[in-house]
């Protein structure tokens, strides 16, 4: 996983840029994020194990 520049979640679709300081996220609508941001707008509100973004730490 940390060899990929970026991931798209196939549960929400959203792009995860893998970054030195701290991976961003693409979400369709409104600015850039953290993957602590998409655990809390999606993740922990989804139950599939094909979540790239389980343990909720940004």
């Amino acid at each position: 996983m940390a060899d990929q520049p970026m991931q798209t979640c196939p549960v929400c679709k959203v792009r995860i840029i893998k970054l030195v300081g701290g991976d961003r996220v693409l979400f369709s609508v409104g600015p850039p994020g953290t993957r602590a941001t998409l655990w809390n707008k999606v993740c922990q509100h989804v139950s599939n194990p094909a979540c790239i973004n389980q343990d909720g730490k940004g």
